[in-house]
């Protein structure tokens, strides 16, 4: 049955769930969640079409309920350069909403997308009438700090083929067993998501292979979960490429 609060909103039952875990929302009980909820629409976006603009006004923030969303900035010459790639389940433009700034990058789906979008104005109101919505807040930004450190080691200690390895992990339901995974970002972005350049991203499949990894367009076979995810977590020292 869906909960009061996500009812007006559509949300399955998975995107409820996505919700429940997000680091902004996690262990908040209802009330206080309909509260943040308030104002509150979802997004449907076709491949392409922006979320919004570099320099716009801030006044909302976002969780993707499913697919992709690129973050770029625009250079005065119209060049774009990436500053991230969004996956499903993560909130973003957090930062920029609470500090009565603007967005300091384009957003665009890279995937057919759905974005729940909470209104910075009902987020205040939350704060100012319970304090712990604010300290859950704080531990949301320190969720997202210490992911931003994970993924700087990942690039300081582990190979190419080891971050591909734990992407492709995390992008899978299951933890055990074999498992095909259809990709739905091009090469390029997800080059870019694991810091290399994409004839590497071409090279550390090729390494995977002696793992049982196969790759056949966008569609990715792995033989056993558990080897890929065991690779993945050894001293990236000791890997190749």
């Amino acid at each position: 049955m869906a909960c009061d609060w996500a009812a007006p909103l559509g949300l399955s039952v998975s995107e409820q769930t996505a919700l429940q875990q997000a680091p902004l929302f996690q262990g908040l009980g209802d009330d206080a969640l309909g509260q943040l909820l308030t104002g509150a629409t979802v997004a449907p976006l076709l491949q392409g079409q922006p979320l919004f603009l570099q320099d716009e006004p801030a006044k909302r923030l976002f969780l993707l309920l499913t697919g992709w969303v690129r973050l770029y900035r625009l250079g005065h010459d119209g060049t774009e350069a990436i500053v991230g790639v969004v996956a499903a389940g993560e909130t973003f433009a957090e930062a920029a909403s609470f500090a009565d700034a603007v967005y300091p990058v384009c957003a665009d789906a890279i995937a057919p997308s759905r974005v729940l979008c909470l209104a910075k104005s009902a987020f205040e109101r939350a704060i100012a009438a319970d304090g712990t919505i604010a300290l859950r807040m704080l531990g949301s930004l320190s969720h997202r700090l210490r992911r931003l450190v994970v993924q700087i080691e990942h690039l300081q200690v582990k190979s190419a083929p080891q971050r591909l390895a734990s992407f492709l992990v995390g992008l899978s339901p299951a933890r055990t067993g074999g498992v095909t995974l259809t990709l739905s970002l091009p090469k390029a972005l997800i080059a870019q998501r694991l810091g290399m350049r994409p004839e590497t991203l071409s090279r550390a499949f090729a390494t995977l292979r002696k793992l049982g990894v196969s790759q056949r367009g966008s569609e990715v076979t792995i033989a056993d979960l558990g080897t890929l995810a065991g690779f993945a977590d050894t001293d990236g020292r000791s890997g190749c490429c």
